[in-house]
């Protein structure tokens, strides 16, 4: 079977689908769904168990010798969060206990690594994993710095000559975009954000450039549809040989005002935008460019082109969040 930890989560509830409707199972998630709408990005799979992250290396014991590969999604994305020991606690030591089970048990493990670990950009977005090229990047916030912790533990294991699953693959996450994401409230997606403004008739209010060099609405993304990422995912689990770090992104960066425009566009309206400072709370944290070096997973031998930004958005959309009754995948 397969283990989906943050399954029920934007990313993860989309890999399940995606292993659904490609035939691999059956699928176990691990996530905490509590009292919101999580459970709804769930609601259409077959599942063979739920179970709690506190519960998952109990679990894992007991079903030995039967878990084919854990796709280790789970963690606390917001890059608000304060508390660090438990951003520890869930994005760094249960990652190494999984990491440490998939080694003994011969288990392979893909994971969550994310494009925070690059920081603001001026050591650059390539995803060469030696140790000193790990050493130059500086997250600037919790989250980000427990994603690149991780990452640093698995290079020194490997480094040491430690045990190691027989397939590992760090996945550093850009700018995903896509349906099942409701549940982040403020961590959605700008598309997200975007719709039901652009619904209204009103005009979106987008981050003024505080830089000389960049227009406003020119602060850069990368972009990626969540349909491309699940590609990915599945690609991998078929070719069993790959394993590393790999950047997740297109490799190619677009203005925050090419993604307004683009939703504007996919309801048939002309883009109507707004500006507004950005906040001097992270405005000395805030990037303003970020774009994946794709060429270690295209050497790797990942061919499939991905979506563009306008394709993408126009899908997200039109058949999902325009289906204001069930916009879920």
């Amino acid at each position: 079977m397969y283990i989906v930890t943050g399954g029920a989560g934007f990313i993860g509830s989309n890999i399940v689908a995606g292993l659904e409707a490609a035939g691999v199972g059956p699928v176990v998630i691990c996530d905490r769904l509590r009292d919101g709408a999580k459970w709804r990005n769930i609601a259409k799979r077959t599942v063979n168990d739920i179970v709690r992250p506190e519960d998952l290396m109990p679990w894992l014991e007991r079903h030995r010798g039967v878990v084919k590969a854990i796709i280790h999604m789970g963690a606390i994305s917001a890059t608000t969060e304060t508390d660090v020991d438990l951003i520890l606690a869930t994005n760094f030591r249960l990652s190494v206990a999984l990491w440490d089970w998939c080694a003994q048990t011969h288990t392979r493990l893909i994971y969550a690594s994310s494009a925070a670990t690059y920081g603001d950009g001026s050591a650059g977005f390539d995803d060469t994993f030696s140790a000193d090229a790990l050493a130059r990047l500086r997250p600037l916030n919790p989250y980000g710095w427990s994603k690149h912790l991780f990452d640093r533990r698995v290079r020194e294991d490997l480094d040491g000559g430690h045990h190691a699953p027989p397939q590992w693959v760090g996945l550093k996450f850009f700018n995903v975009y896509g349906p099942n994401e409701y549940h982040k409230a403020g961590q959605m997606s700008v598309v997200a954000q975007v719709h039901p403004v652009a619904r209204r008739g009103e005009a979106f209010p987008l981050f003024r450039s505080h830089r000389p060099d960049v227009p406003d609405g020119g602060q850069s993304r990368d972009f990626i549809w969540v349909d491309d990422v699940v590609d990915v995912v599945l690609w991998l689990l078929s070719r069993p040989t790959v394993s590393g770090l790999y950047n997740l992104g297109t490799g190619q960066a677009r203005s925050f005002l090419d993604l307004a425009s683009a939703v504007y566009r996919a309801l048939g309206q002309e883009p109507a935008i707004a500006w507004r400072d950005t906040p001097e709370a992270i405005r000395d944290k805030y990037q303003y460019f970020t774009q994946a070096e794709m060429g270690r997973q295209r050497a790797a031998g990942y061919e499939r082109p991905f979506t563009p930004l306008e394709q993408g958005v126009e899908r997200y959309v039109q058949d999902f969040l325009n289906n204001e009754a069930d916009p879920y995948r």
